[in-house]
């Protein structure tokens, strides 16, 4: 039995904090309480002047994934090295087949390479690459055997990830039926492959191109079509990496209306901005080169942590998808061909305490929240994940608010050559990280296991999901208006009359089959629900007729003359 003590710490969730120390077992937390007793064989953790919160979840990593004609280079095991050192203790990491690719089969591939290889804790996502009926068979097996509980669909990358309408739809329905959480990669695809298309005929290669070609009104415009597409359906919608004011007013205006959406900000977005694309540094533009780009607006991450602490964004992760120099060099005549992506996982925390805690935007309990909480219970693992009490994961981290730190490529755990926070300071470091109650990291030593880590299963219809869903499912229904049923006479494609449902006839007869009244005040016949009158054509064929109403405007009916 292994026994870990953490003592004289304060304990943070995110609804409260206080003192107390911990008492781990095995892997799970067993007390929280002031003054615990120290048991026999005990390893001890002071925390005396630090906070002891639950470890972090970050929502959306992309470890060794095939991409652009390349490998990203921080795999499970660099990428969950460099994420306990920088106080988190799970990700959850995307699958993503390429077209045709069995959903099943794309998932057990990255299993293989994530079981022998995790030093902590991890799930995953399944991206739609594309679709038909067996994608959606495929999805609720996912969700029945595997553990799958989120699928994300794309509104870019044309020709490999992006979906159509059409196949959005159906996507989300699917999700909507089997209890899954519909994520977006939220782009307009079409509008950037014709404005890339562009500036390379304006001969705007370089970096810079990438973000011209994607401006944030792209985001917008997809972020805002995809909450509507999904609120069709009523399918609860997860917009990854919130990028710039627009995408964020999207979700924040979908959310006025009702609509379930939540917001998925990310270290990049909060951290730093798009004027490294104008750099003379070819190197250094291209290594800040992600999609959807930073945005020029120094203003945007600002912005987005004030949604963030407020409440109106929800949970962050880091997209963090690293590619060392000479792979973004596969791009140097041609912004296209440039690997999108950048790194993250290991100075998340670090960045969203520096611009949101040390800035004065947000307390310690909803840094606890956006970095770890509102992960959990969006994703269903909560109170296993996501908070310190009895019964829960031992998944800790001792942080010191009073510590600093300078992030550099030079002594960061990743794999990657180059780091998108540079040269930042930031108050505010883990000192001590526990994944299932072994001590990984230690002021600045890590002391993991390849493979340490578990995969960990996630149920469908989490609560703060789907309750809401589930009752408009109920209550919201489209009704029908009882009527009677329409018997006069129908206008055919061939300019025959029907009558009920006969079978079409010449004009003269169905008036003629109709019941007769007699007009008073002439000698004219009319039929019930008309205003017409009826003449012989010439030779005593059928009758001619016209319409006496104009398009948008009343009239009385059919004229035969």
């Amino acid at each position: 039995m292994s026994r870990l003590l953490i003592r004289g710490g304060t304990v943070v969730n995110a609804d409260r904090k206080f003192v107390a120390d911990v008492y781990c077992e095995d892997g799970i937390i067993k007390q929280v309480a002031p003054n615990i007793t120290q048991p026999s064989q005990c390893e001890v953790v002071d925390a005396t002047g630090k906070l002891v919160m639950p470890g972090g979840i970050d929502t959306h990593t992309h470890m060794q994934l095939p991409f652009m004609g390349t490998v990203a280079v921080d795999d499970f095991y660099s990428g969950t090295r460099a994420a306990v050192a920088g106080g988190t203790t799970m990700i959850i990491d995307f699958v993503l087949g390429s077209r045709g690719t069995s959903l099943l089969d794309a998932y057990d591939q990255w299993r293989g390479w994530a079981d022998p290889k995790v030093v902590c804790d991890y799930s995953f996502h399944v991206g739609v690459t594309w679709w038909s009926e067996q994608v959606g068979k495929d999805m609720k097996k996912l969700v029945d055997e595997k553990g799958v509980n989120s699928f994300k669909m794309f509104l870019a990358y044309k020709n490999v990830f992006q979906l159509d309408d059409s196949e959005l739809l159906a996507s989300f329905k699917v999700c909507g039926e089997i209890g899954a959480l519909a994520q977006v990669h939220a782009e307009n695809g079409d509008v950037i492959d014709d404005q890339s298309k562009r500036m390379i005929e304006l001969g705007i290669t370089g970096p810079e191109g990438h973000a011209m070609c994607r401006p944030e009104e792209v985001e917008g415009e997809a972020t805002t079509r995809a909450t509507v597409l999904a609120h069709q359906v009523n399918c609860p919608l997860y917009v990854v990496h919130v990028m710039s004011k627009s995408a964020a007013d999207a979700v924040l205006d979908a959310r006025k209306k009702g609509r379930i959406v939540f917001g998925e900000p990310i270290a990049a977005s909060l951290g730093t901005d798009g004027t490294h694309y104008c750099h003379h540094d070819w190197s250094h533009a291209a290594a800040h080169v992600m999609g959807p780009p930073l945005r020029p607006d120094k203003g945007t991450p600002e912005y987005l942590m004030k949604l963030l602490a407020s409440g109106q964004l929800d949970c962050t992760g880091t997209d963090n998808c690293t590619f060392n120099r000479n792979q973004k060099a596969m791009g140097r005549d041609d912004f296209r061909k440039i690997p999108n992506g950048v790194n993250g996982v290991e100075d998340r925390m670090s960045v969203i305490w520096e611009k949101g805690v040390h800035a004065g935007m947000m307390d310690a309990c909803r840094f606890v929240a956006v970095t770890s909480t509102t992960a959990a219970r969006i994703f269903n693992i909560y109170p296993r994940k996501g908070i310190i009490a009895p019964g829960s994961d031992a998944d800790i981290v001792v942080w010191d608010p009073e510590a600093s730190r300078t992030i550099s490529a030079n002594t960061h755990h990743q794999a990657v050559d180059f780091n998108i926070f540079e040269g930042m300071t930031c108050h505010g470091v883990a000192v001590v990280t526990i994944s299932r109650g072994k001590v990984v990291w230690d002021h600045g030593k890590l002391n993991v296991e390849r493979g340490a880590g578990r995969y960990i299963p996630r149920e469908p219809y989490s609560t703060i999901v789907y309750d809401t869903i589930l009752r408009r499912n109920t209550t919201r229904q489209p009704q029908k208006v009882d009527r009677k049923p329409y018997s006069g006479p129908v206008w055919t494609k061939d300019g025959d009359i029907m009558v009920g449902d006969a079978a079409p006839a010449s004009a003269e007869s169905s008036a003629a089959d109709d019941t007769p009244t007699k007009d008073t005040s002439s000698s004219q016949t009319t039929t019930p629900g008309s205003s017409s009158r009826r003449t012989e054509a010439p030779g005593g064929g059928r009758a001619s007729s016209r319409v006496l109403q104009p398009p948008g405007g009343g009239g009385s009916g059919i004229f035969f003359g």
